[in-house]
């Protein structure tokens, strides 16, 4: 559940990006790029963020 919140949260973060990005006129490839490369970021952060502990063996 708090990784689904996670993801959601930075999706929002990634569509404000996206719409500056495109206020101010950078060509569609370039906000492509960085939205593939800030979701690798998020889904990187979220899995660190929201893992569990293994348990001792």
């Amino acid at each position: 559940m708090s990784f689904g919140l996670y993801a959601m949260g930075f999706a929002i973060v990634i569509a404000g990006l996206i719409y500056g990005a495109a206020l101010m006129h950078v060509p569609g490839q370039w906000i492509a790029v960085g939205a593939i490369v800030m979701l690798g970021v998020g889904i990187l952060t979220g899995v660190k963020a929201t893992r569990q502990k293994d348990p001792p063996a």
